[in-house]
């Protein structure tokens, strides 16, 4: 049995129909805490980091890196060939070698009583919505620490003080990738996963006192791309569970849909997890980047502007529905996708048209199925909470089932028409080199054009450009978009920020930004993941 201690992280959440999400995480130590033989620490201690990097939580840590590390990278490499099967012809398809957990009758393990109802949930900072510096990934840890014990205050610099009130929401952690390391904890000389770090720091710290609080460890677990990565994550639960003494099946997992590829092994995800999963969530925004990702070597799979890929188009409808029916047959939460929406204060009919947009989606999701939703913002908590309400009177919709879906592989892949714009080109240029600023200055959830912009829509931004620029796509107006285009609108936005009054751009991160997103949206190769570039300046 391992020494307990605390940790910290991010968050998900969910109380009383509502709940947020969160993600990243952080880990910290004190200067003479390693006494973890092999277990090295790159970044800066500031106090308060001793309390979440405890030698046994490290010593719980490394035991994960080195148990489970190597599989991580041969998944990564298995992504890697995957992909250049698909650059090669191969299309996506269900498999024909799982046909049978697809056609057979069973269900997942039951959901704990505070996950039964999950009608709103708020996403917070971290991971997507979080810039993984060393700080805010410590204090993140902190943060979750201190809010299962429900000890987590704040003073803002105007004096102003934040806690927690008596009824809380529920938290629910999102680690990081597979594909992320932290950079910042080696184990043997290797960066550990991140994945396995945020998890593994926040479950040694935190699972007694949730379990005394009637709650668990509930995780939700991002960017998984087939059945053998949700297969690891099985594997260290029951791992980890063993360590500690913790009854198989007390963490419980909502995996976030979010790669075309996982599209078409739902019910094998579901398989994989099925004493640990309570659902799956339509992880749209990566969802759509991964479209573009997985495709960007095909002329006749080109989107057009971002704002014209809705979820009522086809491919997007298709996706979410199939969602919903084969969590409804495991007996699983089907969870729909974020508003990204936020007020629009001073303006009355803005701030109306984007709350129409914001009910008719929480209406589609909740009219089809879906058990419960997101939201960016927390004025967006009554809207659809008003919605399912009224559309879901029970705490979900489980015995939902849509008899008549039929989706093969061509749905899923067919291709929105739409049409490409100077102002879609804009939009993309604008939105990637503001939400990259941010990001490198430490701050991962930024408003732009009254949207709540995360990494998954900055990957958008930048993959759109890189396939219409090496397809030589035409905007709707005849011209060419070149590098030269794109080039003329990096410095178009780079000087609306140079004369924005107030903005000291020297102290800005504009040009890093415009150099990395240059470097990355017209890059002969296609760069998997912005982030990863981008994680080397801060």
């Amino acid at each position: 049995m391992r020494e307990r201690g605390r940790a910290a992280g991010v968050l998900g959440i969910h109380h009383g129909g509502q709940t947020a999400t969160g993600l990243g995480l952080g880990y910290g130590m004190n200067d003479n805490s390693v006494a973890t033989m092999g277990v090295d620490i790159k970044g800066a201690h500031r106090p308060g980091y001793e309390a979440v990097l405890t030698p046994g939580a490290l010593d719980f840590v490394a035991a994960l890196a080195r148990r489970f590390g190597k599989r991580r990278d041969e998944l990564l490499a298995r992504r890697a060939d995957r992909q250049a099967a698909i650059d090669a012809g191969a299309m996506p398809g269900f498999l024909p070698e799982t046909a049978e957990i697809r056609k057979a009758e069973w269900t997942v393990a039951p959901a704990p009583p505070r996950l039964l109802d999950r009608r709103v949930e708020i996403t917070g900072p971290v991971e997507d919505s979080n810039s993984p510096t060393w700080a805010n990934c410590v204090e993140g840890q902190v943060n979750l620490r201190d809010a299962v014990r429900g000890t987590i205050r704040h003073v803002s610099p105007e004096g102003k003080r934040y806690a927690l009130q008596a009824k809380t929401a529920t938290l629910v952690v999102r680690p990081r990738g597979w594909h992320l390391d932290e950079r910042h904890v080696e184990v043997d000389g290797r960066p550990v996963p991140a994945a396995l770090f945020d998890f593994g720091l926040y479950f040694f710290h935190n699972v007694d006192e949730l379990l005394a609080r009637g709650l668990g460890p509930w995780f939700y677990l991002p960017k998984l791309e087939n059945r053998l990565e949700a297969r690891l994550w099985n594997d260290v639960f029951v791992f980890a569970q063993s360590e500690l003494g913790i009854p198989n099946g007390t963490i419980k997992a909502t995996v976030l849909i979010e790669h075309v590829l996982a599209a078409f092994e739902m019910d094998e995800i579901l398989w994989e997890l099925k004493d640990h999963v309570v659902g799956l969530n339509c992880g749209r925004w990566d969802y759509i980047f991964s479209f573009i990702k997985t495709f960007r070597n095909r002329r006749d799979a080109m989107l057009p502007d971002r704002s014209a890929v809705t979820m009522t188009t086809h491919f997007l409808r298709s996706y979410s529905r199939l969602l919903i029916d084969t969590c409804h047959r495991r007996g699983a939460h089907a969870m729909g996708g974020m508003a990204a929406q936020i007020p629009i204060a001073g303006d009355g009919a803005r701030n109306a048209l984007a709350m129409e947009k914001v009910r008719l989606d929480k209406e589609r999701e909740a009219g089809d199925g879906h058990d419960g939703t997101w939201v960016a913002h927390p004025a967006l908590v009554p809207v659809a909470r008003a919605i399912f309400d009224r559309l879901m009177p029970g705490p979900n919709q489980l015995a939902r089932r849509l008899p008549e879906l039929r989706v093969t592989a061509e749905d899923l892949l067919r291709v929105p028409d739409g049409r490409i714009t100077g102002e879609g080109v804009r939009t993309n240029v604008e939105v990637g080199l503001r939400y990259l600023e941010a990001w490198l200055r430490g701050k991962g959830c930024v408003p732009i054009r009254h949207l709540m912009e995360d990494a998954a829509t900055v990957e958008i931004s930048r993959a759109q450009l890189w396939q219409w620029v090496r397809h030589g796509a035409k905007l709707c107006d005849g011209r060419r978009i070149d590098r030269a285009y794109v080039r003329e609108r990096i410095r178009e936005v780079l000087d609306a920020a140079k004369a924005e009054p107030g903005t000291d751009y020297a102290l800005s991160r504009f040009e890093l930004a415009a150099r990395i997103f240059e470097e990355i949206a017209l890059a002969p190769d296609f760069p998997d993941f912005l982030t990863l570039r981008a994680y080397e300046h801060i």
